[in-house]
């Protein structure tokens, strides 16, 4: 990078051949991150803000904005701390915000901070030099704080606001989480300024019985285009995404709507309301959460960014002298159906691929397994097309037994299926004693066909004490569907899914005692009666990403 010279981490940070520290995935150099902070592209630069504990491998009693800077959102460079706690309104945390582009092309800011009461409060940073395009050092507005939390909502639970827009009256709009006992709350905050913040006591959104909503996030999409749009866009050839994130269950949720700006309330109104029901929409059905999108600009898409936290025991963390990694960044758009969002990691990890290994027109007949050789298991982007038999033979399903939980559990895996379960086998020990099993199986359900997708870590690890979880989501398929594709992104301790060309999407987090490094495999199987075909796998094994410190040289 110009103006910035690489040192390697591994004289100032932890041991990167410790069998769970991914390759490829963002990570820091040590110690404990989780939410995503205010990416952005600023002058041909990303920027990538993280909430960082400076101080250990655990979640800390000050957290701060840690800032890292790329070129292609895979090779990073760690740079000086952005944002710490420095004055009563932050004393105790800078906790979560966002950034939003100010007319002159000046980045700004908002965050949480904690203050002498333990009182979420809302800041303003700016830039202390916006012709420096690493954006090094960060200013405090005098003003501050700008926001307090309003009487309906807890002051210890008034956190994280988002990316903020411009209505059509030409008032900046910004939505923060909170809560008021169990009911969960989006409130949004209006200003002519940027600094002068009025805050409606009205909700945006308001859901009861889930405890605080974190991190909520909102944005437009367009109806016809896989293109990104800019965040203040609101007219006819776009709808509204509000993502909600519930700290209670660690779930990020969206809902689908219209939004129209009003000088008097603003009004958003999703096509379904939030029902507590695996019915709802969320990103990704296992470990993604506090995400946040921004519009890149550079390339016309919008981006979305999660923090995937361990599933190892917090003694395990300290020991290994770190927690948390980040997914790899999604392009993510509408679907032409208009009722869901499709995600797809970020072309440029492509970039990572190293040797190559293609299986084509293979039958796999029921109960079969197929390694796939002559790749590096551990770390590895794999694509596969499945061509299907007819779906009439599928299983036939009563409605009321739709539920991905039950379709997932013992009772229905001991079960013989039809077409399927068929998928991958991965981080894989060489007998099977360990693996992660990414799968597809497919039901009749009277007039329309189903496709239940899981990814099942219960037989991950040897080791105890570990979250072993199987995540399963379900989604409607075409009937006449003769292919349906799974990739996954298998970077030694996480394992990212992607379903029917990005329609579901799946993380895992699993920690193999003995599929380590050389010693993992990576298998295609099927287990339903009806034989499936590989009409096309592809495998990469992955280079490692750079991520360096800054060296003031």
């Amino acid at each position: 990078m110009e103006n910035i010279t690489k040192d390697d981490v591994s004289s100032n940070s932890i041991n990167s051949d410790q069998p769970y520290r991914t390759w490829y995935h963002f990570q820091p150099p040590k110690n404990w991150m989780n939410d995503p902070n205010g990416p952005l592209y600023y002058k041909g630069v990303y920027h990538f803000f993280y909430q960082y504990n400076p101080d250990g491998a655990t979640f800390g009693k000050t957290m701060i904005w840690a800032h890292s800077v790329s070129k292609d959102l895979i090779n990073w460079t760690h740079l000086n701390d952005a944002i710490t706690p420095s004055f009563a309104g932050d004393i105790n945390s800078c906790f979560s915000g966002s950034a939003t582009i100010l007319p002159g092309d000046i980045p700004a800011m908002l965050y949480t901070g904690i203050d002498e009461k333990r009182h979420q409060v809302q800041n303003l940073a700016m830039p202390k030099d916006p012709t420096d395009p690493y954006l090094r050092e960060w200013e405090k507005h005098p003003q501050n704080p700008l926001m307090t939390a309003p009487s309906e909502v807890e002051e210890r639970e008034f956190r994280d606001p988002s990316t903020a827009w411009k209505g059509k009256d030409g008032k900046w709009r910004v939505i923060i989480g909170a809560q008021n006992g169990d009911e969960g709350k989006v409130i949004l905050g209006k200003s002519d300024d940027f600094v002068t913040w009025t805050v409606d006591p009205n909700p945006f959104l308001a859901t009861q019985g889930t405890g605080v909503i974190e991190c909520p996030d909102f944005f437009p999409v367009y109806i016809n285009s896989e293109n990104g749009v800019d965040t203040s866009m609101e007219n006819s050839s776009v709808r509204h995404v509000l993502k909600i994130s519930y700290q209670w269950t660690h779930i990020d949720y969206y809902l689908i709507g219209k939004y129209v700006s009003d000088s008097d309330q603003d009004k958003f109104i999703p096509d379904e309301k939030y029902s507590g029901t695996w019915n709802d929409l969320r990103f990704d059905y296992g470990k993604f959460f506090a995400s946040k999108s921004f519009f890149d600009y550079a390339k016309n898409r919008r981006i979305i960014w999660a923090w995937v936290e361990e599933t190892e025991s917090r003694q395990d963390d300290i020991e290994k002298g770190w927690a948390g990694l980040q997914a790899i960044p999604r392009k993510f758009w509408l679907d032409k159906s208009g009722k869901r969002l499709i995600q797809w990691p970020i072309e440029e990890v492509e970039n990572l691929r190293d040797k190559q290994i293609s299986i084509a027109g293979k039958k796999l007949e029921g109960g079969s397994t197929l390694e796939v050789l002559g790749i590096t298991a551990s770390q590895v982007d794999v694509e596969v097309l499945f061509e299907l038999p007819d779906l009439h033979s599928a299983e036939l399903l009563d409605p009321s037994e739709v539920d991905p939980k039950v379709l997932s559990s013992e009772d229905y895996a001991s079960r013989k299926g039809v077409i399927g379960p068929f998928g991958l086998q991965a981080l894989a020990s060489k007998d099977l004693t360990e693996k992660t099993t990414i799968s597809f199986r497919i039901f009749r359900v009277v007039d329309r066909y189903i496709c239940l997708m899981c990814s099942d870590t219960s037989r991950s690890s040897l080791r105890e004490g570990l979250g072993k979880t199987i995540y399963a989501t379900i989604f409607d398929i075409d009937p006449n569907l003769k292919t349906i594709s799974l990739r996954s992104l298998i970077d030694r301790s996480i394992i990212e899914s992607f379903g029917d060309g990005g329609k579901a999407c799946i993380t895992s987090r699993v920690y193999p005692l003995l599929a380590i490094d050389k010693d993992a495999h990576l298998y295609v199987f099927n287990d339903g009666s009806q034989s499936v075909v590989i009409s096309q796998l592809n495998a990469w094994s992955m280079k490692k990403a750079e991520f360096g410190v800054e060296s003031l040289i």
